[in-house]
């Protein structure tokens, strides 16, 4: 990097009573931070790489939950992406802070992580871009670095799909390095939630990023099927945020009302990521904007991190909104593809189950009727009630079974191949009743949403 870095004593290092020191990591230091942290806590930790940037430094990623090393079922899948932009960097330190904040309440029994880790399996990438960081020096706002090594900004480099891409989703030939190994990352995990970490500006914003000016666009915002979910999830975190949610502006920039906007009605941007995560991936993503200062002096850091720290845990308990389940067969058998549709939400592409018949619908409480089609199999109407489940750590959990369409045999039916799985699932912690002061609190945020 073009900026001189504190050096370190004695590697990147976890101590006893201080935590993480608050610099910025070079990516070497970055790297061997993670490396210990992954031999420290290897009963909750797994550090894995998902590709290597143009200039072959790796992007990794370290998950850490009870199960860290793979899947569990009925455990969703959550991700944080920071540094999309080499020359933001606070998400990138916010992020190694969290990894030891998680690690720590772990080593220290804190019962709330513990549920927490207990609960879901986080994911966590402090730098998509590393070659950019390295490339970066250090002025507030207009520092180089933002794109990666080819000089592309890989937030316009995923298929988009108001640009002419309605047939098929498009590949990832040609595309950027870290662009196709996010790509895979999606296809290899089912994620259900996700945030990506940016700096510029103090706002949430959340999809639509773009528009084609169909159905989609309402006044000056384009809106997905799921907006009311979506503005949830921004309030979710500004008004955990320290003051984001007052709306305050950073220089040249826009006030947002309740700290929050939608992306197309901020600035039409096309090809962008978390457009790519729910349309493509049936992965529900926001976009955090942290700081009005893109590289602020490193003894602001600790009070940034003060600032964030509970809405970067309030929102990753977001993650057990809703209902999830599988979907089977009458045997049992899990069915892979399925189609689990709610009723009035005419999403772009139709919510599926993965390999393992899973599905993560997030929704706020309600009544909704669901469709649920698959090949071979007569189509199911359920209509349930969904509490609120991010107190108890749990979604409601729900199954549904498909009967064989009448005359088909059924070794014509697809299967996924996998064994039956004894039923149901058990949430945690139970569903328990809503607090009366959360249940105010959501309601204010849903008064505020403009859903009541």
């Amino acid at each position: 990097m073009t900026f001189s870095l504190v050096i370190l004593p004695v590697l990147l290092f976890i101590s006893g009573c201080c935590g993480l020191d608050f610099h910025y990591h070079d990516s070497l230091q970055t790297e061997r931070y993670l490396l210990d942290i992954n031999t420290t806590f290897p009963d909750i930790t797994h550090l894995y790489s998902i590709g290597q940037s143009v200039q072959g430094r790796e992007l990794w990623v370290m998950a850490v939950g009870s199960n860290p090393r793979q899947h569990t079922e009925g455990i969703p899948e959550f991700k944080y992406v920071a540094n999309m932009h080499g020359n933001e960097f606070v998400g990138r330190v916010l992020l190694l802070q969290l990894i030891d904040h998680l690690v720590q309440g772990h080593r220290d029994n804190d019962p709330g992580l513990s549920r927490l880790l207990n609960s879901a399996r986080i994911h966590i990438m402090p730098s998509m871009n590393p070659d950019g960081f390295e490339a970066s020096d250090t002025h507030c706002v207009y520092s180089q670095g933002r794109f990666n090594h080819n000089g592309v900004d890989l937030n316009r480099n995923f298929p988009g799909f108001f640009a002419g891409h309605r047939l098929r989703r498009q590949g990832g030939e040609g595309r950027e390095l870290e662009v196709q190994a996010m790509m895979g990352w999606l296809n290899t995990e089912s994620f259900v939630l996700s945030a990506n970490l940016h700096g510029g500006a103090l706002v949430v914003s959340y999809p639509y990023d773009n528009s084609n000016g169909g159905v989609e666009l309402v006044g000056r915002a384009s809106v997905t099927p799921d907006n009311d979910v979506f503005v949830y999830l921004a309030k979710v975190f500004s008004y955990s945020h320290a003051s984001m949610h007052r709306g305050n502006r950073c220089r040249d920039n826009l006030a947002f009302p309740d700290g929050i906007t939608n992306g197309y009605q901020w600035y039409p941007l096309s090809g962008g990521m978390q457009d790519y995560n729910y349309i493509w991936a049936q992965c529900l993503e926001l976009t955090l904007e942290l700081s009005c200062c893109k590289y602020p002096p490193a003894n602001e850091l600790p009070a940034l991190w003060k600032e964030n720290k509970q809405a970067l845990l309030d929102y990753i308990k977001q993650v057990h909104l809703g209902v999830k389940g599988r979907v089977l067969s009458w045997s049992g058998l899990p069915l892979e593809g399925a189609v689990v549709e709610v009723l009035g939400r005419n999403n772009l592409f139709p919510f599926k189950t993965d390999r393992r018949g899973e599905y993560y619908r997030l929704l706020l409480p309600g009544s909704y009727t669901f469709r649920v089609s698959y090949p071979g199999h007569d189509v199911l109407r359920e209509t349930l009630s969904v509490p609120y489940g991010p107190d108890d750590y749990s979604a409601l959990v729900h199954h549904f079974r498909l009967r064989e369409a009448t005359g088909v045999a059924a070794s014509h039916a697809p299967s996924s191949g996998l064994s039956p799985t004894p039923l149901p699932w058990t949430p945690a912690n139970g569903r328990g009743a809503v607090s009366i002061p959360r249940l105010l609190w959501v309601v204010g945020v849903w008064f505020g949403a403009g859903l009541i």
